[in-house]
């Protein structure tokens, strides 16, 4: 077990076997600092995300860093008003994309989202071991993503991550300071589904 207490709503998170401690302190805070993150820290995160496995090695990961004042206000115009009210303040944002067909054939990856995923999961932990934190965001408009950026249509913009260090969440709003601890877990035992016995034995 594991507790968080450093600024926030203390909160007990359990684990059943020990794992590597960068799983385990990671979270997804909303409350960041503004101070600029260092151009090769930011890199770093996309050189460990770069080698994440992918289905025949097809690498089908993006990625768009907005990190200069004109950057970050085109990206933030992509962002749900909700998400805006704290991503605004951090230092880096980027914008995650996934190419949907293989390079050597064209044909439809089907695990292009997966694929892409899975280097998001590095690139977190990367982030965690270099003292920032990362918080990925589904709520932003794929419709503006596409505009703004002019993407192909055989990229998909799958998910923008505010990047940075953690800053005080006595700055956040009422309503999300009460959201800025980890959050909780379901059990093991509940993600293992039973395949059903046709044999009804």
């Amino acid at each position: 077990m594991q507790f968080f207490s450093e600024g926030m709503i203390e909160v007990l998170r359990e684990f059943n076997y020990d794992i590597l401690d960068l799983i385990k302190s990671r979270w997804s805070p909303r409350a960041f600092s503004t101070e600029p993150v260092a151009m090769g820290d930011l890199l770093a995160l996309c050189e460990a995300a770069r080698f994440a496995p992918s289905c025949f090695n097809e690498q089908p990961w993006r990625f768009i860093l907005a990190t200069t004042p004109d950057e970050l206000t085109k990206m933030q115009s992509i962002l749900t008003a909700s998400n805006l009210e704290w991503a605004k303040h951090a230092p880096a944002l980027l914008l995650i994309l996934a190419k949907k067909t293989f390079s050597q054939n064209g044909q439809d990856n089907y695990w292009h989202m997966f694929d892409a995923g899975t280097a998001w999961g590095y690139l977190s932990l990367e982030a965690q071991s270099r003292g920032l934190i990362t918080h990925g965001m589904g709520g932003f408009s794929k419709k503006k993503a596409q505009e703004q950026y002019q993407l192909p249509l055989d990229l998909a913009p799958l998910a923008v991550i505010a990047i940075g260090k953690l800053g005080q969440s006595e700055n956040l709003p009422e309503h999300l300071r009460e959201r800025e601890h980890p959050g909780g877990r379901s059990d093991l035992g509940s993600l293992f589904v039973k395949p059903s016995n046709r044999d009804g034995a």
